[in-house]
């Protein structure tokens, strides 16, 4: 029997250069699909403008923390 692969999107808190990033936040919300997930980028991003980082970025993430083959989309936090 296969396991069912579920997905978290976390957000990550970056410095001005992007080089250095660090786990914010995670999501809620459970994803059944990495395509799901990273449609769901875009909102989580808008809802994370209260990070106090100068470069706010997000990835989605097996559950269990491995990552998954997704391209963080990264947003300036407007401060």
């Amino acid at each position: 029997m296969m396991d069912q692969v579920l997905y978290v999107l976390a957000i990550m808190g970056c410095n001005d250069d992007s080089m250095q990033c660090q786990q914010a936040r995670v999501e809620p919300v459970h994803y059944t699909s990495i395509a799901a997930c990273q449609e769901a980028m875009s909102g989580a991003l808008e809802r994370s403008t209260d990070l106090a980082y100068p470069v706010i970025s997000a990835t989605c993430q097996r559950k269990g923390n491995l990552t998954a083959d997704a391209q963080p989309q990264r947003a300036r936090h407007g401060g």
